[in-house]
């Protein structure tokens, strides 16, 4: 229950695709279809009324990618970053590769929801801060931040002259029907100029191996510094990715909707599950397919190596940057995640029996 794409085939619109590329038999050089560009402007405008030029749009094989580019290139040697942590491992990794200094800054939990420690988070910025990078909706706490918690987010980026780098890909997996994404680009024209958002398909549609990606940016030099050495460091996604992730956003909505309602109803037994299990503890999952589990009351002090001795691996929460807590996958059929709860429930006896 730990790598985060989904046990589920692609949608059948996808795959139909896919055939249909491989059936044309050329595999050569190819690049972005109009069509893909004019259809990512569409959803946006769509989904969440935020317009952008298809100009905007670099292609990437994959978020992870975006990551590295923005480290590499939207920061110099002696610059300073954010990371709001617990957090998808692959931001400090870029960092790290890339010999860029940084502040982990914790989120706290108020009201059942991962959210922004907003004092001590502008206490981190310093005269070298450049970047500060977000994760919304939140991997691995679950969290679709606010439109009024992405408005103070950005009055700092503002105050502090900082660039924004957000990781939107878990943007079309929102569990919680009363609650939308907002794009933090998209709340207004100086934050949009400061900002590289980062999205694909390839979460809500499950076909990340052969997937395609994007980042989204306005700012004309701002792109061009991420795009500087694009074919030197990173390739081009594959034609499949292309063909995939237009399939996807052209006919691929009620497939969509079903995993989304299907997700859901894993989402609840887990929470329900966590909720009886005496030594384990999770905020509501609002987005994603990731359960961030507080094993912190387990009388063991490596539940990761617990739940492995008793048929579950889930990803370690130091990867986050928390070794107290684990990360459960919960993108998977119905009789495999009651397995996993049957596996945990029985770790889970087994401490209280010492």
């Amino acid at each position: 229950m730990w790598v985060a794409d989904t046990d589920f085939r692609a949608p059948p619109v996808v795959l139909a695709a896919m055939r249909d590329r491989l059936d044309h038999g050329v595999m050569g050089y190819s690049s972005a279809p109009d069509a893909l560009r004019e259809a990512i402007v569409a959803r946006m405008l769509r989904l969440h009324g935020w317009r952008i030029e298809p100009g905007w749009i670099v292609f990437l094989p994959g978020v992870v990618p975006g990551l590295h580019l923005a480290a590499r290139h939207l920061m110099a040697d002696r610059d300073h970053a954010l990371l709001p942590i617990p957090l998808y491992h692959h931001f400090k990794r870029a960092l790290e590769l890339a010999r860029r200094a940084h502040t982990d800054v914790p989120l706290v939990l108020s009201g059942g929801r991962w959210v922004f420690d907003e004092e001590r988070l502008a206490a981190s910025v310093r005269s070298g801060t450049r970047l500060l990078f977000l994760c919304n909706p939140q991997n691995p706490g679950g969290t679709i931040f606010t439109r009024a918690e992405l408005e103070r987010l950005g009055e700092l980026a503002l105050q502090r002259d900082l660039l924004i780098c957000s990781d939107e890909i878990h943007s079309e997996i929102l569990l919680d029907a009363d609650k939308t994404h907002v794009p933090i680009a998209s709340l207004a024209p100086e934050i949009s100029r400061r900002t590289v958002t980062l999205n694909s398909p390839n979460k809500a549609f499950n076909f990340p191996g052969a997937g395609c990606a994007w980042a989204i940016i306005e700012d004309d030099r701002l792109r061009q510094a991420f795009s500087a050495d694009h074919h030197a460091t990173i390739h081009d996604p594959s034609v499949f990715g292309y063909v995939g992730a237009l399939a996807a956003y052209e006919g691929g909505g009620d497939w969509l909707q079903a995993q989304i309602d299907y997700l859901r109803a894993n989402r609840d037994r887990l929470e329900r599950f966590v909720g009886a299990s005496p030594g384990l503890a999770m905020a509501h999952v609002e987005a994603t397919y990731l359960g961030w589990i507080d094993c912190g009351g387990l009388r063991d002090p490596d539940p990761y190596a617990l739940f492995m001795r008793h048929g579950v691996a889930l990803s370690p929460g130091a990867q986050f940057g928390d070794a107290r807590f684990l990360r459960f996958n919960f993108g998977t059929q119905r009789a495999r995640l009651e397995l996993a709860l049957e596996r945990i429930a029985s770790a889970v006896s087994s401490t209280r029996s010492r």
